[in-house]
């Protein structure tokens, strides 16, 4: 008989692209972490998961539990339950986890829950006050549905057992980690993303969304203020929310169009060679569960410079420089001090240090050892 840690996919869908980077990295991560009395089972949506057994979960050592249901139909509040019991009757022990909130609310199953921040509450405009009362429901649920919560950063934590008023014994911090693609790339890969987006020799970058908390305005506004002739272009990409035109408008505004390039969403093989192309990362979020992608950035060696905010202090430590996200005279001087090549040097240098710190195999034993502690003790702490 063996203890057997469930490990929910059903998001891991081209819908969920972070949570698909999350649960695909930790299903590569986990199996060789696990002891010989232990298995880890993947649950799945036959209708969406072929791709990713395919490409992640096809190896022996790793069990395929199939449940038809959505996270998004009630359906899923008994057949998971159901398909959780087919499991016990071989096994000693067993663990449910959940990377998100829509998940199972009645299981006999000890459960884990994997938060990632508060953004629809923290702000309210983004969404309608019907989507606010049930994202607070259907968290309000899941909380009290799961005995442990994986919170990706100190920061996040700390923002939710206040706003909660959660016992913050039952959150365990687990933090991302740079896929291990992330890495200095070579020049002719570094030649190949130039050459096909057109970018110039040196540039400053941002990648993310434009949603308002991502902040882009501001850093545009002090683009525009700061650039002089011999400034570098700004590149922006990542996926465009056409609900917000204001960084576009601006940059028109402005007369910035030959200074600043829109790149939109792109492949994510290659991100790499986009960040490593780039004479510095810049990122003025106002708020981040994580901030994934400063990360990234210093893990393909190029300085960043990124907000004093929520979880990017603690993501970036001392291999960044910090600027308020509101300020435009700070993220200017953080543009300036960026051209300074002595700085940018000692940047690269202390970016990939402190990306090393962070590895999915990290990840992958600190949850595991929650998934281990529940077994021991079911009701939590």
């Amino acid at each position: 008989m063996k203890d057997t840690y469930v490990l929910d996919a059903r998001t891991a869908t081209p819908h969920f692209p972070g949570i698909g980077r999350y649960v695909k990295n930790l299903v590569q991560a986990m199996p060789p972490l696990l002891a010989a009395e232990e298995e880890l089972a993947v649950l799945l949506d036959p209708q969406h998961s072929g791709q990713f057994v395919q490409e992640h979960v096809r190896r022996s050592q790793i069990v395929h539990l199939h449940a038809a249901s959505s996270p998004f139909t009630l359906q899923q509040q008994w057949q998971i339950p159901q398909a959780l019991r087919s499991l016990k009757p071989g096994n000693n022990a067993l663990v449910y986890h959940s990377p998100y909130y829509l998940m199972p609310y009645f299981l006999a199953t000890p459960a884990v829950l994997t938060f990632y921040d508060l953004i629809p509450l923290f702000f309210p405009h983004y969404v309608s006050p019907r989507a606010r009362l049930l994202f607070r429901f259907t968290m309000r649920m899941a909380l009290r549905t799961a005995q442990q919560i994986l919170s990706i950063s100190q920061s996040a934590a700390q923002d939710l057992a206040q706003y909660f008023a959660l016992d913050p014994q039952r959150i365990t911090t687990t933090p991302l980690a740079p896929d291990p693609c992330f890495c200095p790339q070579p020049q002719a890969e570094i030649e190949r993303v130039r050459q096909k987006y057109g970018l110039p020799a040196g540039f400053f970058l941002y990648f993310g969304i434009n949603k308002p908390h991502k902040n882009l305005p501001a850093l545009i506004s002090a683009y525009a203020d700061w650039r002089t002739k011999a400034a570098l272009p700004l590149v922006i990409a990542g996926a465009w929310d056409q609900r917000y035109p204001e960084s576009k408008q601006l940059v028109a505004q402005k007369k910035l169009a030959e200074a600043v390039t829109f790149l939109g969403s792109m492949p994510d093989d290659d991100l790499p060679g986009l960040y490593a192309a780039a004479t510095a990362f810049i990122f003025p979020s106002r708020y981040e569960g994580f901030g994934l992608p400063v990360l990234e950035a210093m893990a393909c060696g190029t300085p960043v410079a990124c907000s004093n905010t929520s979880s990017l202090p603690e993501v970036a430590g001392d291999a960044a420089l910090l600027f308020a996200p509101d300020s435009p005279s700070a993220i200017a001087h953080a543009l300036s001090q960026l051209m300074d090549a002595p700085t940018r040097l000692q940047m690269r240098d202390r970016g990939l240090q402190q990306a090393a710190h962070f590895t999915w195999q990290r990840t992958a034993q600190q949850t595991l050892s929650v998934y281990r502690n529940l077994v021991k003790n079911p009701a939590g702490p």
